[in-house]
């Protein structure tokens, strides 16, 4: 079922497919927020009575964003992912032992995390970055290997974010379990859209991959695992991340969080026809990454020859994506479509077209027409 918001309403009259990079603020998000962005502005770490009605409505948050993950663990909210990232990563060193300096990742991990290791890695730490096969997934025997008695954490991405590839992570945290290391799960694109595997010990997540608002992310962190604080003032959040809180933030994640539970089954039958009717629209068109393995609300296909470019400059009517927005403007093929095997010409010649809660099915057939049409004037001005 799709939601009451109008086709193109806040897109400036845009067709939105671009769902991997941003997702349209759901309306209860903003309505949760608006009372704390005007009025009710009090610091949730002040004693008096606004403190006091901040800090509560922070907690009624997190106790909606943290439902999910079940019982136990603490969830400590960060200024987005990449913090809650970094801090999962750094801060889960940082208490290991000496015998243990290895992590394990993924080649097709977001920069967030592949950056970070690469930094560790020159402070000394071993790191090991597995590679993928043309699906995207990681070889288990592989990772098994790799994952041993000196390894401190072992990090995969749920969902990834250029083409959807859903890795076996609870496989991967099975393994870093049985050696004693730490498994850190990025569910930033997984969150509220496919099941959450519940082996993981550090689950990162973002606001505004589920409708939420941007600037806040959370990290959850089961119960028995110790992190070294990376931002050090104050003391909020349990001493491990310190700053004021953003009543009004975490509001809009909570609402969002409860709104991502509650449409959990519809979300994802509604994706799933989108996928279908997407694909079905595009033939000619390989698919990147794995078909089955796949969150369905992601959709990453490939033209040979097509200038990709060009291709979203004759279409403003549609925003969609050539790879990642947080690697935009970077002039490089993505790493992903490279990791899977694709060719520097191939990895320009894909674009990634991401749906989702408010997309309606006229306004996806709509869109593909228009890609279809430059696509083809493409081919037709190079033959």
């Amino acid at each position: 079922m799709v939601a009451d918001r109008q086709p193109g309403e806040g897109t400036g009259g845009m067709i939105y497919l671009d769902y991997q990079a941003t997702t349209p603020l759901a309306s209860e998000a903003r309505e949760a927020m608006l009372p704390y962005l005007d009025q009710a502005f009090g610091n949730p770490h002040s004693a008096h009575r606004m403190g006091r009605e901040a800090k509560a409505v922070v907690e009624l948050a997190r106790e909606r964003v943290a439902r999910p993950f079940g019982d136990g663990g603490q969830l400590i909210f960060t200024g987005g992912a990449t913090e809650a990232l970094n801090l999962a990563i750094k801060g889960s060193l940082a208490k290991a032992p000496p015998d243990r300096r290895r992590i394990v990742t993924i080649a097709t991990e977001h920069a967030a995390v592949l950056d970070t290791v690469g930094w560790l890695a020159g402070q000394g730490a071993d790191v090991v970055v597995l590679p993928v096969d043309r699906q995207g997934l990681v070889d288990l025997d592989r990772a098994a290997t790799a994952i041993d008695d000196r390894t401190a954490l072992a990090a995969a991405m749920l969902v990834n974010n250029e083409i959807g590839a859903i890795q076996p992570v609870g496989e991967l945290a099975a393994l870093a379990r049985a050696k004693g290391a730490l498994f850190l799960c990025d569910a930033v694109q997984g969150y509220g859209r496919v099941p959450l595997p519940d082996a993981c010990d550090l689950i990162a997540i973002s606001a505004h991959k589920i409708h939420g608002p941007k600037g806040i992310g959370a990290l959850w962190i089961r119960d028995g695992v110790s992190l070294e604080a990376q931002i050090h003032g104050g003391g909020q959040e349990g001493g491990l991340r310190s700053g004021t809180l953003a009543p009004a933030l975490c509001a809009g994640f909570g609402a969002a969080a409860e709104l991502a539970s509650t449409n959990f089954e519809s979300d994802r039958t509604h994706v799933s026809s989108l996928f279908d009717q997407a694909l079905s629209r595009l033939p000619g068109w390989d698919v990147n990454g794995a078909v089955d393995r796949r969150y369905r609300g992601n959709l990453n296909v490939r033209r040979d020859g097509l200038d990709v470019g060009r291709l979203m400059s004759d279409v403003r009517e549609v925003a969609f994506s050539a790879g990642s927005a947080c690697a935009s403007g970077s002039g490089r093929p993505s790493h992903v479509l490279k990791a899977i095997g694709l060719s520097d010409a191939q990895a320009r010649s894909s674009i990634r077209l991401g749906f989702g809660r408010y997309t309606t099915p006229d306004d996806l057939d709509r869109a593909i027409t228009l890609i279809r049409e430059a696509a083809d004037r493409q081919r037709s001005l190079a033959a």
